[in-house]
């Protein structure tokens, strides 16, 4: 799948008009839906009759176009696919402030977009597949329990619990500076969005393993998406609400019953490889695999290998 961007300039970007196009032979269409009182865009797939639902939820500074790999996997194998565009990201609704990003509402965006896929179109098994901070939410999802799980799949970001522990030992400590940086007002707005956001571009390309993934054309999908107005400052309050609001620290005794799969890129310049140590403790139906070499943009840096797994995955169980 192509992106075809218009090359609008920055303050020009009309909130109605989608991220990205898929070709129309890729079976991907768009449109917005409303949910938990907010507007999403969303990209979605398969059949509509299909009882298997799954919601794909991505990570910063991206978009549901990161899933364009494995939308067409999941839809073979029978599913329906929901890749929104999460609050602040995209054409979806930038409600202003940082109480709006708080754990507990992105939870129930979630809950709404599953509620609301379900009555379209009834589900019997629901999947969760998330990157990033998408995965964050994910986790949290299945730990409360907001709505009943079949499956979750999660790519590089650990365990609430593991995080927890690794964040206090100066080998996370030191990777995670940039969570510090982004509770600075505007500053780094400014640097974000420097150069027609080139910052946002060097995010993929400075670490990917297969760099020829992430082509011009890919990358300015991304960099025009934050430069929309409103969008950045939605971004970076994921990370502003994580840090000054305390409902991320509710995980109770942290289990996870879902049938889980992790695939985590060693290559994660953000992420310690210790953050999996002792997963399984809160996870105990758990299957990992580690991708050597592979960046944090997991699902696009080796999407044949993060396809595989999953069909392996979703094959044995």
């Amino acid at each position: 799948m192509q992106a075809i961007w218009g090359g609008h300039m920055p303050n020009a970007f009309p909130q109605t008009e989608f991220s990205w196009t898929p070709e129309p032979a890729s079976g991907v269409s768009t449109r917005f839906v409303e949910a938990n009182g907010q507007r999403f865009e969303l990209a979605e797939a398969g059949d509509d009759k299909s009882h298997k639902l799954a919601i794909l939820l991505h990570g910063f500074p991206e978009l549901n176009f990161s899933w364009r790999h494995q939308i067409p996997m999941l839809v073979e194998k029978g599913w329906r696919v929901w890749a929104p565009n999460m609050r602040g990201y995209g054409a979806s609704s930038k409600p202003e402030g940082i109480e709006a990003y708080r754990i507990d509402t992105l939870l129930q965006d979630v809950a709404a977009l599953i509620d609301h896929a379900k009555a379209e179109n009834p589900a019997t098994e629901v999947m969760l597949i998330a990157h990033d901070w998408g995965a964050i939410v994910a986790w949290m999802f299945a730990i409360r329990q907001v709505r009943p799980l079949d499956r979750l799949v999660i790519m590089n970001v650990p365990h609430p619990k593991c995080a927890e522990r690794e964040i206090r030992k100066w080998r996370q400590l030191r990777k995670s500076w940039y969570i510090f940086f982004f509770q600075i007002p505007w500053l780094p707005e400014k640097l974000l969005l420097a150069r027609y956001a080139r910052a946002v571009k060097r995010a993929f390309t400075g670490t990917a393993a297969n760099k020829g993934n992430f082509s011009k054309e890919k990358l300015e999908v991304y960099a025009n998406a934050a430069r929309r107005p409103g969008a950045i400052t939605a971004m970076l309050n994921y990370y502003r609400a994580l840090m000054r609001l305390p409902d991320m620290r509710n995980v109770g005794d942290g289990v996870v019953n879902t049938e889980t799969l992790v695939i985590w890129g060693e290559n994660d310049l953000a992420l310690d490889i210790h953050l999996l140590d002792g997963m399984e403790q809160w996870v105990p139906h758990l299957t990992l695999h580690r991708l050597p070499g592979i960046s944090h943009w997991v699902q696009q840096d080796a999407p044949d290998a993060v396809n595989a797994l999953m069909a392996d995955w979703l094959r044995a169980k």
